[in-house]
């Protein structure tokens, strides 16, 4: 895969990186069900033998458990990937989860990550988010200041190479800016997810700060090998399961558009997942998307995407199918 440069930083960075959330395993409040370690292991493989070059993980996936992961998956390679991970949400010992950006809880947060991991750095440490869960920043201890002047500190000591955040509006990066250089925005991005089109990504790009979007196929809805009946037997523990997109009215205009993927995807020799992470990587604002696997038959289905150059034409096909009926009716 080519390289892309990631903000200003050193980072070369292949189009697709290694999603690791779904890895965490079930039984936590954002699981998406059980998972068996050795086929995530298994799946970071595939993915770096294909030409990844980067892992984003996170310590509140799986509470610990998919930093854990990826530090097997990747001891006594030859060369190692660039490892992303993120930082903020903490959780105590009945597994509740809390928002921090106080500095000692960020120090923390870091050198727990080092030790799952089994590394001495972090090529990129993120704020996972602002905020919690649509509350003021208020609600937490700390403050986005505070977190990145520890994160500044943690960098010159030589546990992380680089800061990034997560979940950050235009003015919330201005602030992170005026304390440290921001590498990397990772905001969410689909054609299920554009709000950050309007205002985000060229701010981002303006200050030539880096992007990695997250679920470019919309938790794995736009990957082609979702169904209703696959959706109906979802465990329990998949946060899917109370995701609006998984549920009717959207989800019937969803597979729709799954269909339309497929369609253009049958023209090009790509699966329906590729075309939709394509899709994001033509905004010239997106450095690379994280695709998140649990298989390796996963990962040799999205593992092509950057190859997939969609035209103009094609654009405008598969974002036809999201203009509500509605419209298309008083149109006509």
């Amino acid at each position: 895969m080519m390289l892309r440069t990631l903000g200003q930083s050193d980072l070369k960075i292949t189009p697709l990186g290694i999603g690791a959330w779904a890895i965490g395993g079930g039984q936590w409040k954002f699981a998406w069900g059980a998972q068996d370690d050795a086929e995530s292991v298994a799946a970071i493989h595939t993915g770096l033998n294909r030409g990844m070059n980067w892992i984003d993980t996170a310590a509140v996936y799986g509470l610990g458990h998919s930093e854990e992961v990826v530090g097997r998956a990747i001891r006594n390679l030859r060369i190692r990937p660039y490892i992303f991970t993120k930082g903020s949400l903490v959780w105590d010992d009945s597994g509740t989860i809390s928002h921090n950006l106080q500095a000692a809880s960020i120090r923390r947060e870091v050198e727990g990550s080092l030790k799952r991991l089994g590394i001495d750095t972090i090529d990129l440490y993120q704020i996972h988010w602002p905020a919690w869960q649509g509350q003021p920043e208020s609600a937490s201890p700390g403050s986005i200041e505070e977190a990145v002047g520890a994160l500044a500190r943690l960098r010159d000591e030589g546990k992380i190479r680089h800061i990034g955040v997560s979940n950050f509006n235009t003015q919330q990066m201005q602030r992170a800016m005026k304390v440290a250089p921001i590498t990397s925005l990772q905001p969410p991005y689909s054609l299920l997810a554009t709000e950050v089109e309007s205002t985000i990504l060229p701010f981002a790009a303006w200050h030539q700060i880096g992007v990695i979007v997250y679920s470019p196929m919309a938790s794995g809805l736009l990957s082609g090998a979702m169904t209703r009946a696959r959706i109906a037997r979802l465990p329990d523990d998949d946060w899917r399961k109370r995701s609006a997109n998984f549920q009717e009215p959207l989800l019937s205009r969803n597979l729709r558009l799954v269909e339309r993927l497929r369609t253009i995807g049958e023209r090009r020799n790509a699966t329906p997942g590729e075309v939709a992470i394509a899709w994001t990587l033509r905004n010239r604002a997106v450095t690379g998307a994280i695709v998140g696997v649990r298989s390796a038959g996963q990962v040799i289905g999205i593992s092509d995407a950057a190859d997939v150059n969609l035209t103009a034409r094609e654009v405008e096909e598969i974002e036809w199918e999201l203009i509500p009926q509605s419209s298309l009716s008083s149109v006509a």
